[in-house]
């Protein structure tokens, strides 16, 4: 076999094996964080964390640290006394705590919504006047 064919050969497997070598690297960006690691691979907070809050007819569910608590139900010592779209409110005798489903994301009004809603053009006056 000639000098040219095995470069050849050399080439085509190397070539080959590069995809692989890259896409082992790479992580799913649809799976869970480790337990106990954020985001960015740094440790979580210590304490409660709100992981999900499910609604159905009549019942309103949280999911705290793995553990599914409904509303009035306890999680340790405290009651899970709300439960709302982004947050669970839990109390234990005269302390109340308010765990977050996004912590770090406080939710505010765009602009663009407060303009429609202020706009004459586009509906009745927020006052109760007319347009």
């Amino acid at each position: 076999m000639s000098a040219a064919w095995i470069a050849a050969l050399v080439c085509a497997a190397a070539g080959l094996a590069a995809p692989q070598a890259g896409a082992q690297s790479l992580s799913d960006p649809t799976r869970p964080p480790a337990a106990g690691a954020g985001p960015d691979g740094e440790e979580a907070p210590a304490g409660k964390q709100l992981q999900s809050v499910l609604f159905s007819r009549g019942r309103k569910l949280a999911v705290i640290d793995g553990t599914v608590v409904p509303l009035g139900g306890t999680y340790g010592e405290a009651q899970v006394v709300k439960i709302s779209e982004t947050e669970v409110v839990l109390k234990q005798g005269d302390d109340t705590e308010t765990l977050k489903l996004f912590p770090g994301v406080d939710k505010q009004a765009s602009r663009r919504a407060n303009a429609r809603r202020h706009s004459p053009a586009l509906g009745p006056n927020p006052q109760g006047g007319t347009k």
